[in-house]
């Protein structure tokens, strides 16, 4: 084994036992959107990135049609959450859009569709306990990126948090850092990856991120006042990573 890898072997070998004990919830009632919004309040406070006035906490477009809330359950605590928009040509509606509306409008004119992680908040008590919450968190991302079969995930982050983004995901930037953007009070830029593209070595090096498609119908599978998602959904990176070692004719 070469000495390089094989601390990041072991880091993905840890973050598959961190999931063990995890669940996701997808946040659809007034309840369980009060725990987003505490975990939210915790983060944008540590970090003053927004207002925290209350429609920042909680805002119109958590309840658009291609919105998705979850909650990251570590052992039925919540630990962190995020908000994943389906964008596309015809539904337009994402916080990178509120901000970088040139930018996120040429690429949907362009013909490609998006996944739109934002609100990523983590619980920062839990956090200095627990450093891989944040790809406990973008998991979510990843299946959403599959489910959908979108051309690229977008990350607005913090100029400082972009090499992580181009490290884990080879995101290219697409926004050089601006100053003071909208409503947040800190710089920020915009960057994508090409989810199809590295999806084969991003499950290869980091298999936490990979799952099976019955969880992502789970997570994804439908919207509206008729449909009603699981209460938990529990991750399936193991079970995805046997099905490819037996599709390979590995034991």
């Amino acid at each position: 084994m070469d000495a390089r890898t094989a601390p990041q072997i072991k880091f993905a070998d840890r973050l598959l036992e961190l999931l063990d004990h995890v669940e996701y919830r997808r946040v659809e009632t007034g309840e369980d959107m009060e725990d987003v919004a505490r975990v939210r309040f915790k983060a944008y406070k540590m970090a003053d990135i927004l207002p925290l006035s209350g429609n920042m906490l909680i805002d119109d477009i958590d309840f658009d049609s291609h919105a998705y809330v979850f909650g990251i359950y570590f052992e039925e605590r919540l630990i962190s959450t995020v908000r994943v928009h389906h964008v596309t040509p015809d539904h337009r509606v994402s916080s990178s859009g509120s901000v970088f509306g040139a930018e996120i409008g040429s690429l949907l004119d362009s013909g490609m569709s998006l996944i739109d992680p934002v609100r990523l908040a983590a619980d920062p008590e839990i956090l200095k306990e627990m450093p891989a919450i944040p790809y406990l968190t973008l998991r979510v991302a990843t299946m959403a990126s599959e489910h959908f079969d979108v051309d690229r995930c977008l990350s607005l982050v913090k100029p400082q948090h972009a090499a992580f983004y181009k490290r884990v995901f080879d995101a290219e930037t697409i926004v050089t850092p601006q100053k003071n953007c909208g409503s947040y009070k800190i710089d920020l830029t915009l960057l994508a990856a090409r989810v199809r593209e590295i999806r084969p070595w991003l499950y290869t090096r980091f298999p936490f991120f990979d799952s099976e498609a019955f969880e992502r119908r789970m997570m994804f599978g439908g919207a509206g006042p008729a449909y009603h998602s699981p209460l938990t959904v529990l991750p399936t990176a193991r079970l995805a990573l046997t099905t490819q070692s037996r599709s390979r004719g590995q034991p």
